[in-house]
């Protein structure tokens, strides 16, 4: 299916679009009942499939808390010396190694080629969501830094209230929901918000003011950011590109901004590099930590897919409530401290999960998805991208080409092993870090990440085969 990207066809696409749909070519259709003003008015998703893809969307919202929360963990180094610089340039190094060697192990770099060749400005929105990430996680490392893990963490989750705005005004979500759903979306967002304005109310008797509103100015920006950044990853699952491949663009952007950044603020490569042996005892945990990062943000890009950025953030934002439990449970951040502090962050908590549920349960309609349908034809035509390559991408299936693809090549072998050397490599070097855990925590957050990731994962590849 190969296509002339230096005179794209918006008739054309807009034809092959219409012939998927009705059978005949656009001009044809123009008395059609099915068309509106000029634009084809797609058939409805078959319900059954719908609810499908509905459902291992939020699953996946979910599994996404569950790693990212984890993810976060590792930046608790910082209280140990590491440059938050550091931290965060490491963990991004680690996630550059798994955002290609698990796309690799998946479905092999072949899936990659073709979404290069469908859609090659996707490229370019990939590395620009990466470059938003690496700035806005930067941030969250100086914001656990200044106020803690279990409250910094729904302080960034604002993001939600930016992937609802834009999935409204850009990508045509939520339009045609009906009257439960918007009160559903827009109540979970006015909790969510309860919820942070609590938990930034238990942060300001932590420490010295200076250092809280600094913690607090960090997470909202990160936030801010991420919230940006969604735009990008919606932009990609309508024109119908897979995340295993966004992914791998969006890398790009991440490990050169973070390499960009921690030279102008780490003061040159020579300053960097002492930064880098001073952290040895660290390296494997944190670039771990970005690993687990990856496994999270993997669920979250499905998640954002199949249910939407207006419902799939907010879902992978439960991660909140993961972190509030890592750093109470595990890392005992908040001993010691008075009753109120505990049922100010555990309340605040508990705002943002109601909100979180209410989201949740707003299932896209059928009506609504015909609006995504919109939404995917107008970018398909702006950018020239095959009408089937569009449709199939929301309706999480393979085209014909996509199906022929070869399976894994000699370069997909080496990818992966490669990352596999580098850990067991750091693993080596790596000392236990002198802190005091609670192992049956640790054990118990664990053994559920890894549930999550089994029974989502048996889902994708039963309901989508990771399309």
């Amino acid at each position: 299916m190969a296509h002339d990207f230096s005179r794209p066809s918006l008739l054309g696409a807009r034809d092959c679009f219409a012939r998927r749909i009705g059978g005949a070519p656009l001009d044809s259709l123009t008395s059609n009942p099915q068309v509106l003003n000029s634009k084809v008015i797609p058939q409805p998703l078959e319900a059954s499939r719908l609810r499908r893809l509905q459902a291992v969307g939020i699953l996946c919202g979910f599994s996404a808390g569950a790693w990212l929360g984890a993810a976060e963990a590792p930046t608790k180094f910082v209280k140990a010396g590491v440059s938050p610089i550091v931290v965060s340039l490491l963990m991004v190094i680690g996630v550059f190694l798994a955002r290609w060697s698990l796309p690799a192990l998946i479905r092999g770099t072949g899936q990659i080629r073709l979404d290069i060749r469908e859609a090659p400005h996707l490229i370019v929105w990939g590395v620009l969501a990466g470059c938003l990430w690496a700035v806005a996680n930067t941030m969250t490392i100086f914001a656990i830094r200044d106020i803690g893990l279990s409250i910094a963490f729904p302080l960034w989750n604002i993001n939600s209230l930016l992937g609802i705005f834009w999935g409204f005004v850009l990508f045509n979500e939520l339009r045609d929901a009906g009257r439960l759903r918007w009160a559903s979306v827009i109540g979970g967002a006015v909790l969510m918000f309860a919820g942070a304005t609590l938990l930034t109310l238990a942060s300001s008797g932590r420490m010295a003011a200076e250092h809280s509103t600094r913690g607090i100015l960090a997470a909202l920006c990160a936030g801010i950011l991420w919230g940006t950044m969604y735009i990008p990853y919606r932009k990609a699952y309508l024109t119908g590109m897979n995340p295993l491949s966004f992914v791998a663009f969006f890398t790009i952007g991440e490990l050169g901004m973070m390499t960009v950044l921690a030279l102008g603020y780490g003061g040159g490569l020579s300053a960097l590099w002492r930064e880098f042996l001073n952290a040895r005892p660290a390296l494997f945990w944190l670039m771990l930590g970005g690993f687990v990062w990856v496994i999270g943000d993997l669920f979250q890009q499905y998640a954002a897919k199949y249910v939407g950025i207006s419902r799939g953030i907010p879902l992978s934002n439960s991660n909140q409530l993961w972190g509030l439990l890592w750093g109470i449970l595990v890392f005992g951040e908040l001993q010691g401290r008075g009753s109120s502090v505990y049922a100010q962050v555990i309340g605040g908590s508990l705002l943002m999960a109601a909100g979180v549920g209410a989201i949740a349960l707003s299932a896209v309609t059928g009506r609504e998805h015909a609006r995504w349908h919109e939404a995917a034809q107008r970018e398909g035509e702006r950018y020239g991208v095959d009408a089937n390559y569009v449709e199939a991408g929301l309706e999480g299936r393979f085209t014909e080409d996509m199906k022929i693809q070869p399976g894994r090549n000699w370069l997909d072998w080496v990818l992966v092993v490669l990352a596999t050397a580098v850990f067991i490599s750091l693993a080596a070097l790596a000392r236990a870090p002198h802190m005091t855990l609670n192992g049956n925590a640790l054990t118990a957050l664990c053994t559920v990440m890894f549930i999550f990731l089994a029974g989502c994962g048996t889902a994708l590849w039963k309901i989508t085969r990771f399309s």
